[in-house]
């Protein structure tokens, strides 16, 4: 049996990843360990990016120039131990700008979740030579990319926000078709792309529209978050939740349903005693092919930086590094955070509408002083 007849066995034998099946989603965990477990891994294998959006979350971790890496066995060897794992999860920087990095981790990184019959998801802007990503295409799950755009005219504008220099509007142009078509040939080519579009001060008004070119790029799924200014993006303006609301409202009225759509970091709860939040909530949880994902980070997701061994939350936490995977197991440094004060404050559950409590931006971006461990869902 050769390599490709072994690769399409691993390929039949997993469920394929649809509304119904989202592996990443920490919600899973709880019924069937009783409480959170590490079954995703997040590593960081660039800080380099041919991009400066002025939305990046992570645009102060840029460099021009890296360091070594960590030794790909020794992160081999920590995935190994994670006696839970279900999903891995890519992310830069671009992670494909260095061909090096393509070729020595991200596609030995792939070739190890696919063997071990675990999910895989790259995170990239995917405006490189399409022959970057055909490499990685074989052993990949899903292609996660941003989309917050009606034109190359605004591409140009939120994609270089933060570069520096001028960058000329024809050479951005370029690589928004670049990107256009890298999309459609990976969805071509069997790999579920994941549009992820921000609700912003720029996109809040016009979602439907980005959701139709998200459409006609051949995307399998759109996944929609509001935007929190912090980090990098700590500047921009925001919008009120009643606008984040009004975006949703609007998206959901002019969407395509053949398109799986994802909403997450969703600042409205069940618990909430605004009654048109519950609503929306209500309605997404009505609406087919719509799924409100809970937030991995710090319930079943640790990120692992793969410069210098850090461990933290998620890869533009404020929370500092909790441990090193050079000195410790993961499934140890994530008991660890379990343990933090600051993963006991959202660690709540309420089993009747599949929530599992608050991202941490969120909580302390508009509910510092509510305990949701005392509250519970409003049923109607």
């Amino acid at each position: 049996m050769n390599v490709l007849q072994k690769q399409q066995i691993n390929n039949d034998a997993i469920m394929p990843l649809t509304s119904a099946y989202d592996p990443w989603d920490p919600i899973r965990s709880l019924p069937q360990y009783g409480g959170h477990r590490l079954t995703s891994v997040e590593m960081t294998v660039s800080n380099l990016c041919n991009m400066r959006c002025e939305h990046c979350a992570v645009g102060d971790t840029l460099v021009l120039k890296e360091p070594e890496k960590v030794p790909l066995q020794l992160m081999l060897q920590r995935l190994d131990e994670v006696e839970a794992l279900e999903t891995i999860s890519i992310t830069g920087g671009e992670p494909s700008f260095s061909d090096k990095t393509v070729r020595d981790y991200m596609v030995p990184l792939l070739q190890y979740a696919r063997n071990r019959g675990i999910r895989s998801q790259i995170n990239s802007n995917v405006t490189l030579p399409y022959s970057r990503y055909e490499r990685l295409a074989p052993y990949l799950d899903v292609m996660h990319i941003s989309f917050n755009y009606t034109s190359a005219e605004e591409f140009h504008a939120i994609g270089f926000a933060k570069s520096g220099h001028e960058v000329p509007l024809k050479a951005a142009a370029k690589l928004y078709e670049t990107m256009i078509d890298n999309a459609r040939r990976l969805s071509e080519a069997g790999v579920l792309v994941s549009a992820e579009s921000m609700i912003n001060y720029r996109t809040h008004r016009k979602m439907h529209e980005i959701h139709q070119l998200i459409v006609e790029m051949g995307c399998t799924r759109h996944e929609v978050h509001p935007m929190y200014p912090s980090s990098f993006a700590r500047d921009l303006p925001m919008i009120t939740r009643d606008d984040m609301l009004n975006a949703i409202e609007l998206l959901l009225k002019h969407r395509n349903q053949s398109v799986w759509m994802l909403f997450g970091t969703l600042p409205f709860y069940h618990c909430s005693e605004n009654e048109t939040e519950r609503a929306l909530l209500k309605r997404l949880a009505a609406e087919p092919n719509v799924t409100v994902r809970n937030d991995p980070d710090g319930r079943n997701r640790l990120n692992v930086n793969l410069f210098t061994g850090e461990v933290f939350v998620t890869d533009f936490s404020d929370v500092p590094s909790f441990g090193n995977m050079k000195q410790m197991k993961l499934d140890d440094l994530f008991k660890r955070w379990l343990s933090h004060p600051l993963a006991k404050s959202v660690n709540c559950h309420c089993p009747a509408v599949s929530c599992c409590g608050p991202n941490l931006l969120v909580k302390d971006m508009y509910y510092k002083d509510v305990d949701f461990l005392k509250r519970k869902a409003i049923l109607e």
